[in-house]
């Protein structure tokens, strides 16, 4: 695979493998901006839905995952968009249409009208997102994705480290009305930054072959990186419950301090992924999550809650990274919309059916429980990762990844 990096509008590709374009830059920014409204959404849909709504904790996570149900169908068509019509249509695209979801969350007041403006959501995530990774690997030199993938990241755990913060602001100092229309304000600005990065796809070499659907080899580290977003799913989904459940004040700070943690992390080991096997690292990363997971399970005290969130945020640090090194690594500049499709297809499925699955346990056995559950399903994520890794190994033993 040949070097490639692309400046912020279409032209050659060049031999640098300079990492800080314009376009990389305005591709954080926006990621930032749209995850940002994420934040804010993941900290008020749960109290939005348990509070105005009325409804349960199982409620609450069926809420929060449903957005996956179209997310998961549109994702493999949406990496097939990506590499046939370009990035940034879906980028911009996928984009305002998230902030058109939000925005009419203001004015529902049912679970079932939320539930389908998630389904919305969803269609924006898909865009959005795979079209957002593709974009990422157009603009990094093959040999610096870990460490791109790990400042790119930087936009979503920073959305993710202040959305839930800037949601209980809005939420006490408005209304719930208040977040859900900034949060789609946000969405409107990473908008407008993905429409200034120009096209990063590159021209193809020769013919191309016929698209698929799904990338087949990205199939593998995909179902570990599946495990890993299962389990924050359930994190991410009842932190804020989980937390007045132990007695913190503000119930946004394990979210908050989950974020910066990630955020310095992958800052201070920016350089690991490109340095050390992606696949063991990936095993390393969700053995991690899970003895934060089990952490905060068992140790049922604000100070257990944050001990295991930074362990957890230990993990993730280098989660994301990791597997997608390893599904771009089996991609041609061509199919990286369909590996990026292919992968975040299983974030869908574990960010999705986690909190789904894990609302059920936490309805009928506590949150505790789910958080266990959440931590187990982590560990055989690790088991299947470095089994993985084993038959790679035995098939082609002088490839490090």
């Amino acid at each position: 695979m040949a070097p490639l990096l692309r400046s912020a509008h279409p032209g050659p590709v060049t031999g640098s493998d300079r990492l800080f374009t314009t376009g990389f830059v305005l591709l954080t920014v926006a990621d930032l901006g749209y995850f940002t409204a994420a934040g804010v959404a993941i900290y008020t849909l749960p109290l939005y839905v348990t509070g105005p709504l009325g409804s349960d904790e199982a409620a609450a996570g069926l809420a929060f995952g449903a957005f996956a149900i179209s997310a998961l169908v549109l994702r493999p068509f949406a990496g097939v968009l990506t590499d046939r019509l370009g990035r940034r249509p879906l980028l911009v695209g996928g984009a305002l249409l998230a902030a058109v979801s939000l925005a009419l969350t203001a004015f529902v007041d049912s679970l079932p009208a939320v539930i389908a403006l998630r389904l919305l959501l969803g269609v924006a995530e898909a865009a959005f997102f795979v079209a957002g990774f593709a974009a990422l690997a157009d603009l990094a030199a093959p040999s610096r994705v870990g460490e791109a993938l790990s400042y790119n990241s930087l936009g979503l755990y920073l959305g993710i480290a202040f959305g839930p913060p800037l949601g209980e602001f809005l939420v006490e100092n408005g209304s719930f009305t208040a977040a859900w229309l900034g949060a789609a304000v946000l969405s409107v600005a990473a908008a407008v930054l993905a429409a200034l990065i120009g096209e990063t796809r590159a021209p193809a070499d020769g013919p191309v072959g016929p698209r698929r659907l799904i990338h087949r080899k990205a199939i593998g580290p995909s179902i570990g990186f599946f495990t890993s977003l299962a389990a924050i799913g359930g994190f991410l989904a009842f932190a804020a419950l989980h937390s007045q459940d132990v007695g913190l004040q503000n119930s946004s700070t394990p979210l908050f301090v989950y974020g910066v943690v990630v955020v310095v992390s992958r800052i201070a080991f920016a350089k690991v992924p490109d340095k050390v096997p992606s696949l063991p690292l990936g095993a390393a990363a969700l053995a991690a999550i899970a003895v934060g997971l089990a952490t905060a399970a068992t140790w049922t005290t604000p100070l257990g809650l944050f001990t295991g969130t930074v362990l957890m945020a230990l993990g993730v640090t280098f989660s994301t990274p990791a597997f997608f090194s390893a599904v771009f690594a089996t991609a041609r500049p061509d199919q990286r919309g369909a590996a990026s499709g292919t992968a975040s297809a299983f974030i869908d499925l574990g960010l999705g059916g986690g909190p789904i699955v894990l609302g059920l346990v936490a309805q009928s056995a506590g949150i505790p429980w789910a958080l266990a559950t959440a931590s187990a399903i982590a560990l055989a994520g690790s088991a299947w990762t470095l089994a993985l890794n084993a038959r790679r190994t035995d098939r082609q033993p002088n490839v490090p990844r």
